[in-house]
């Protein structure tokens, strides 16, 4: 006759554990060692701050058990703490002066209080790992992008799943002129990560200029392997953005290789970003070649650098003023923040009447 197996509490637990090691990578040994001082706190409360409790949790078969080691006495003062020698050597004859004695203990409704305890223990360890790693994946992915799915929208703030967190992207994040709804999917860069005690906080951007950088990192293989380097990006959100770039092989073309056939490439960018514009110039180390290059599409005429000064005074065609400067300015400051140089553009007519 087949024996009945017995329900055994600790041995339950230690089958748990192991259950809880394998699927979720949490270690045992750190959620035992939690049970032993969960229980040491609580014993320490029964028999008042003495600490001299230990508590024993057997790694194989769960079995718990409570020690206080007291310490070998003439003359106890402390019977908390101290054993009489002569008590002491009822134990074990060869025990001296000053040494410590284990005494086993069981604490009131220790059975109940160590389930409960265990109980606890585990549950914490779980959240306080599982936001660990939340936390550990989100923090390798900051300053990178992820694709987020639109959850709802609320007083201007959209909420945005990220795949195992969630995220607010705030107004001051949005571009103006983007609507989503919910569902949509949507590129996000991820500004920074922080460990709260409720899981990470992601902060994400559809803003950031790094955004569009890790989008051409993505679309394009040169500016992933690092043939095609960006030196430098100023952006205008929802409207436009230049960019600089520069090759590291001879026999590629930094701008083509951006641009793509037919465009292809750089339109891809452009839909990920609903339609804002992307203007890609070559780097030049050359000063007056960069701040010529970022002015395109306006024709230049000549440009006079003070290096000193981080400025530039810029001569171009009268048919192309407004051009150069753009509409409400925006191709002369952004040419700026992309050169770091501060610019003053001029037409011809313009300069020839400061001369006389």
């Amino acid at each position: 006759m087949k024996t009945k197996d017995v329900y055994n509490p600790q041995k339950e637990l230690i089958r748990s554990l192991d259950l809880i090691e394998k699927e979720k990578g949490i270690s045992k040994d750190i959620i035992l060692e939690a049970i032993e001082n969960s229980l040491v706190a609580a014993c320490k409360n029964e028999y008042g701050s003495a600490d001299n409790i230990r508590v024993n949790l057997n790694r194989q078969t769960g079995e718990i058990k409570v020690f206080a080691d007291k310490t070998v006495v003439e003359t106890v003062e402390d019977p908390e703490c101290e054993v009489n020698i002569g008590d002491a050597r009822i134990k074990d004859a060869g025990y001296q002066l000053g040494d410590i004695v284990p005494f086993e203990i069981v604490p009131r409704n220790f059975g109940r209080i160590a389930a409960q305890k265990a109980k606890q223990v585990v549950v914490q360890k779980i959240r306080e790992e599982e936001r660990k790693s939340l936390y550990e994946e989100y923090l390798a992915k900051e300053k990178g992008i992820v694709t987020g799915v639109v959850q709802r929208i609320s007083d201007s703030n959209i909420y945005v799943n990220l795949g195992n967190v969630d995220a607010v992207l705030t107004k001051k994040e949005q571009v103006p002129t983007e609507v989503f709804e919910p569902t949509d999917r949507i590129k996000l860069y991820i500004v920074e990560v922080r460990n709260t005690t409720k899981g990470p906080r992601v902060t994400i951007s559809r803003t950031h200029k790094d955004l569009v950088k890790r989008l051409f990192e993505e679309v394009i293989d040169e500016v992933r392997d690092g043939t095609v380097e960006i030196h430098s990006i100023s952006r205008d959100p929802g409207s436009r953005t230049k960019i600089a770039v520069s090759s590291n092989d001879p026999n590629v073309d930094p701008v083509g290789a951006c641009v793509g056939r037919d465009g292809m490439r750089v339109g891809t960018i452009v839909e990920e970003l609903r339609g804002e514009k992307i203007d890609i110039i070559r780097w030049s180390d050359d000063p007056a070649e960069l701040i010529e290059n970022a002015l395109s599409p306006a024709k230049i005429i000549s440009v006079d650098v003070d290096e000193l000064e981080k400025s530039a005074s810029i001569i171009v065609p009268d048919n192309q003023l407004s051009l150069a400067i753009g509409k409400n300015g925006q191709n002369a400051k952004l040419a700026a923040k992309l050169t770091g140089y501060k610019i003053d553009i001029k037409s011809e007519l313009q300069a020839g009447q400061d001369m006389i």
